[in-house]
Parts: structure tokens; sequence; C-alpha cells
């Protein structure tokens, strides 16, 4: 198999906090693949490790949070990307309001959308949850922030293996 090495290791996307709840229990992660893929209409996919928790609880959900990390959010990147939700109750530890079905919206970071999970893609170790937004943020003044970027993370241990 031919590796992709030689291109992923010059990309630097934004990383992303993706949040769900399915009843009463709550999940969250760092997410590194993301990206709009629909114009027309207005799609964006997540990508989440099979892995993860918030992949299994995503599975039973209706609707995902994205939250656009700043680069100043590292704390927050550290907490959703270094622990695991078996373990640590991630909400906890940060403010947030339930959004479209409960799904989290994180008081801190104001850039996100909620979206309506349309369908998944398998794509090996990760799965591709599609999304139609249901809700958006507001609008924020000025120019955009510097956002937090994966190379910013790279030595940030994972609450799960990939």
């Amino acid at each position: 198999m031919t590796e992709l090495d030689p291109f992923t290791d010059d990309l630097d996307g934004p990383v992303y906090v993706v949040t769900v709840a399915v009843g009463a229990e709550r999940a969250g992660c760092l997410v590194g693949f993301a990206s709009q893929c629909s114009i027309d209409p207005p799609r964006f996919i997540v990508w989440l490790s099979v892995a993860n928790h918030t992949y299994r609880v995503a599975r039973g959900a209706e609707y995902l949070t994205v939250h656009l990390l700043r680069r100043d959010d590292r704390a927050l990147a550290e907490l959703f990307g270094g622990e695991t939700g078996d373990r640590v109750d991630k909400f906890a530890a940060v403010g947030w309001l339930p959004g479209e079905a409960g799904s989290p919206v994180l008081a801190q970071l104001p850039t996100w959308f909620t979206g309506r999970i349309e369908g998944c893609i398998e794509g090996g170790d990760h799965v591709g949850f599609l999304l139609a937004p249901a809700a958006v943020c507001r609008p924020g003044d000025g120019p955009p922030p510097p956002l937090l970027r994966y190379r910013e993370l790279r030595n940030l241990e994972p609450g799960h293996p990939a």
C-alpha cells in the first residue's frame, strides 16, 4: 500500500472539539479530520476514530456539535484530546449549554455549529459523520482569531489511540 505521509506531513489543518449527547450520556473529543464537503446543500463531514468513546455515543445520536478552536484554546484541546470519556467526565470541567437534542455547546468556544447526522461513511479506522447544519453560532465581530492547528498539538498524548 502507498503511504500518504509525504503529503499529509505538510498539512496543518485546524482542530475541532466535537460534542454529542444521547439521553443523559454526553461525549466529546478533539478532531483533526473535518471539512465542509458541499456548498449547496451545505454539508460538513467529521471523522471520528472507531476506538473513541465519542464515536460510540455518536452512533446513536441525531446531532453532533462542531466547535472551532482558537490558538488560545489549548487547554480545552488537551482536555478533549488527552482524556477519554471512558474514565473522565470532561463536561464537569467546562461550561456548556444543551443545544439541538441536548448536544452540548461549549460556552468558551464562540464558533460552532450543530449538524443533523445525515449519514455515515466507513473510512477504515475512522467513520465520517455527514452533517446538515441545524444551528449555527452568531457571527463574531472583527477579524477571525488565529486557529489552533494540528501541528501545535502533535505531541499531545491521546486519551485513546486512533
